[in-house]
């Protein structure tokens, strides 16, 4: 028997891939990613948080949960405060259930450490693998609509309607025109199999902006701006024990872990990594990375942090390894000092990012076996809820129950795990626990 001796901390060659491909990978998931040192803040200053502070924590709280990703988990996974978690935090805990931002920040750290149990005990990791390998390659799918929707909705392409639902936006002038140009030149450096087409994309994309006057350069003097203090250490733990804290702590809990296992199962999937077993390699240190990451989150101020679905525009790009999350991570610390030039990308120069990675994630519904009704359908649910509900652990939820709903009218009880029929009984009660 030959033991092949592991080849560097990231491993390049097994992996089939090279430092430089590695980096652009990393500066490509970044610039799909960097919205969110805008976003957040500007979400999380309704809850009246300071804005700048939480652009710092944003920063730091993504790095640290990245570069745990890339040594421990060695994977090509970002990690981020996650969309829609900011959401709820400020206008659901704080406007709409009147709590501090103080509480949720407390109810974001004790969530975090549960995830840091649950990963060590291989709860989480037991999830991901109950999850049917024709619904992993669903949720993959399901992903690249949803992070094609969410280019399309960036760039102004598509826009809300309340006749329609939604409608196509004005293509002529603006965001829109401008991520059609974007998306123009990246699917042509693409089709001509251009290294670093994506970021290579990004970049002219933003530079034809300035005379479009999408991109904003009013006001900018210098690169350089000093980080603010983040919100450290800013818990409230005053009505932790509460009916409301425990229904706040229980959502984010929730959400977070059914978009972290969508995301990596997607992203590796897109990768490639996903083994002969159907299972994602060190999902435990993956999982660890997140849940670090979210406690980090917590003690710094800003909300849960969790591993992004951008991180396939690195893999598109050629990441398969921690040293395109590593890239990421510093690219991230860098931002601290540079914010005023990151602030400049703008979002119609991302979008084109976005929908192409979405059409990459689309090959994978070829592996899906829509013969068989009981694999075929939840598999369906999946992959639409995703993009209709505009989120990922919902289209995780109404896939397998679907799922086991099928395959126990069907007779087929040996296609259902344990683990599963316990998956089942929880998303069941999330139904009647309001």
């Amino acid at each position: 028997m030959t033991i092949r001796k592991k080849s560097g901390v990231f491993d390049l060659q097994a992996n089939n891939t090279t430092v430089g491909r590695e980096i652009i990978a990393g500066i490509t998931t970044f610039l799909t990613l960097a919205y969110i040192l805008m976003v957040n803040p500007d979400i999380l200053g309704n809850a009246g948080m300071d804005k700048a502070s939480v652009f710092t924590a944003t920063a730091l709280a993504s790095a640290i949960g990245t570069m745990i990703m890339a040594f421990a988990a060695n994977l090509p996974v970002a990690l981020a405060p996650g969309m829609g978690l900011n959401a709820f935090f400020a206008f659901s805990v704080v406007i709409g259930m009147g709590y501090s931002w103080q509480l949720a920040l407390t109810a974001v750290f004790f969530e975090g450490i549960l995830f840091i149990i649950l990963s060590l005990f291989n709860v989480r990791e037991a999830i991901i693998k109950a999850i049917p390998d024709n619904l992993k390659k669903a949720v993959a799918v399901g992903i690249g609509l949803f992070i094609a929707l969410i280019g399309f909705k960036n760039a102004g392409i598509v826009i809300g309607d309340q006749a329609t639902l939604v409608a196509l936006g004005d293509l002529t002038s603006g965001s829109a025109l401008l991520a059609i140009i974007g998306l123009i030149i990246t699917t042509i450096l693409y089709a001509w199999k251009i290294p670093g087409s994506i970021l290579i994309g990004i970049f002219a994309t933003t530079i034809i902006g300035i005379p479009l006057g999408v991109t904003n350069t009013g006001g900018f003097s210098s690169p350089f701006s000093l980080p603010a203090a983040p919100l450290f250490w800013a818990f409230d733990f005053s009505n932790i024990f509460t009916f409301q804290f425990f229904t706040v702590f229980f959502t984010f809990l929730f959400v977070d872990i059914f978009d972290t296992v969508g995301t990596l199962v997607g992203v590796a999937t897109q990768a490639g990594l996903i083994d002969k077993n159907g299972e994602i390699p060190r999902v435990k240190q993956a999982l660890l990375a997140d849940a670090v990451g979210t406690v980090a989150g917590g003690m710094l101020g800003t909300s849960t942090v969790t591993s992004y679905v951008e991180s396939t525009a690195g893999v598109a790009s050629g990441g398969r390894t921690g040293l395109t999350a590593l890239t990421t991570g510093i690219l991230f610390i860098i931002a601290l000092f540079f914010s005023p030039l990151f602030l400049m990308i703008p979002s119609a120069a991302t979008a084109p990012a976005l929908i192409v990675v979405g059409f990459l994630m689309m090959q994978a519904v070829g592996g899906i076996n829509f013969k068989d009704p009981t694999e075929g359908i939840p598999a369906f649910f999946a992959i639409v809820m995703m993009p209709f509900a505009y989120s990922i652990s919902e289209g995780i939820v109404y896939g397998l129950l679907s799922y086991v709903i099928l395959k126990a009218v069907t007779l087929k009880f040996k296609d259902i795990s344990i683990v599963t029929w316990i998956l089942f009984v929880i998303f069941m009660l999330r139904f009647f626990i309001k």
